[in-house]
């Protein structure tokens, strides 16, 4: 299934729903429509767990409460999760790209949810900031509470995938605050993610998706999850262990080569740049720069 959040067109924003693409780009399923007492939100949904999901697919199979995607404005998938969750240096090809060494364990840092911002909504330029980068990324959600999680078990506590634009602000991250990478991650709209959570049962293989950016147009980034040196079961029990997940929780798990910060000269996002972040399987998030 893809699940989605949106509003209505006519609601001017005042309402979060849940809903159900009947396929990629196409038609929602209103899950308040189908029933007044589902829940209002994704975290809320993936919380009942798999009578949140059966919910949904019923939904889905009725055939009814249809929105015709004219009406609907997608969100985030999840929004204020209780943790952002980012692994970086996570792709071989991207080490090789900065002559970095392999990383023996994941290098964890995080980012504010108040970076989130919608799969089509504008990544807003700092003032703070000259070096904006991109960074596509396959995210996933957890979708059951979980601590010292074991690997094996790690896919069942995982709710579904969808596509990230790790922005990054380079000065910040690599000179500014110490080199803490903190700051240079977490600005507001840092973190365009969507355009639906795909569950788990809806993707072949999560680790071999290709995955690409483009930069108006141009292809910058593009390459294959598998390229990922810890997958998405190793972040799970490796976070776990320090951590409980949480339902809704959000992790992003490393960028492929092609960024701009490693090009020659330095390549960075400018006012009115248009960035597309694509996931085989999983969908595309298109965000303009301001």
């Amino acid at each position: 299934m893809r699940l989605v959040q949106f509003h209505h067109a006519e609601d001017q924003g005042r309402r979060v729903r849940v809903g159900v693409e009947r396929g990629e780009g196409m038609d929602v399923v209103d899950l308040k429509l189908f029933d007044p007492l589902a829940p209002s939100t994704m975290k809320e949904l993936l919380e009942l767990g798999d009578k949140g999901l059966e919910l949904a697919k019923s939904a889905l199979d009725s055939g009814r409460c249809v929105l015709s995607r004219s009406d609907v404005r997608l969100l985030s998938p999840v929004t204020s999760p209780e943790k952002v969750v980012c692994v970086g240096m996570n792709y071989r090809d991207h080490c090789l790209e900065q002559n970095a060494p392999i990383p023996k364990e994941p290098i964890v840092f995080s980012k504010f949810p108040s970076a989130i911002t919608g799969p089509y909504d504008d990544i807003i330029l700092p003032s703070e900031s000259q070096e904006v980068d991109w960074e596509v990324e396959l995210a996933f959600v957890i979708g059951r509470r979980g601590k010292n999680i074991k690997e094996e078990d790690a896919l069942s506590h995982v709710a579904g995938f969808t596509v990230a634009n790790d922005v990054s602000a380079r000065d910040w991250q690599m000179r500014r605050n110490g080199k803490q990478w903190l700051l240079g991650k977490t600005f507001d709209s840092f973190c365009p993610l969507g355009p639906a959570l795909v569950t788990t049962d809806s993707v072949t293989d999560p680790h071999k998706l290709a995955v690409r950016c483009l930069v108006n147009g141009d292809t910058v980034q593009d390459s294959s999850t598998e390229q990922m040196i810890f997958g998405v079961e190793k972040l799970v029990a490796w976070v776990s262990r320090f951590m409980t997940l949480a339902p809704g929780d959000v992790f992003l798990t490393g960028t492929p080569p092609g960024v701009g910060v490693f090009r020659s000269p330095p390549v960075f996002l400018k006012e009115g740049d248009i960035v597309e972040c694509q996931i085989d399987q999983i969908g595309s998030i298109i965000n303009k720069v301001v």
